[in-house]
């Protein structure tokens, strides 16, 4: 089993930034990528950011692209959200996921395999 544990969500205003942790503990020593997806009231499920763990390579969602960075510790299992420049539409509850196995699009929100418990971001205008 893996379980993932989100945190550094809070409540900030237009323009400033923050900084979303998740940490993957259990059976992670077979995991191809990282990914953040976020899911506000009336929306669909939005793809934000996607880290593979061995080559690094990242992929953004159209809206955050430029904005926000993903990044990841190896040591500490651990995958970071730097989110810049915030406006209010990126309200939401950002969710952390695990992809064990390559072939999907890190992209899609069933390619993950498991599921942090969000965190909540709310961005004041």
């Amino acid at each position: 089993q893996v379980q993932l544990v989100e945190s550094g969500g809070g409540l900030v205003q237009t323009g400033d930034s923050l900084r979303l942790s998740c940490v993957a503990s259990g059976r992670t020593f077979s995991k191809y990528a990282m990914g953040w997806f976020r899911l506000s009231p009336g929306k669909e499920r939005e793809f934000v950011a996607a880290i593979t763990w061995s080559s690094s390579s990242t992929s953004f969602g159209d809206s955050v692209q430029g904005r926000f960075t993903i990044s990841k510790d190896y040591a500490k299992n651990t995958v970071y959200l730097q989110m810049n420049s915030l406006k209010p539409e990126d309200t939401a509850v950002y969710y952390c996921g695990l992809m064990l196995r390559a072939g999907f699009s890190v992209r899609l929100g069933p390619s993950y395999d498991y599921w942090g418990q969000g965190t909540q971001v709310t961005v004041s205008s």
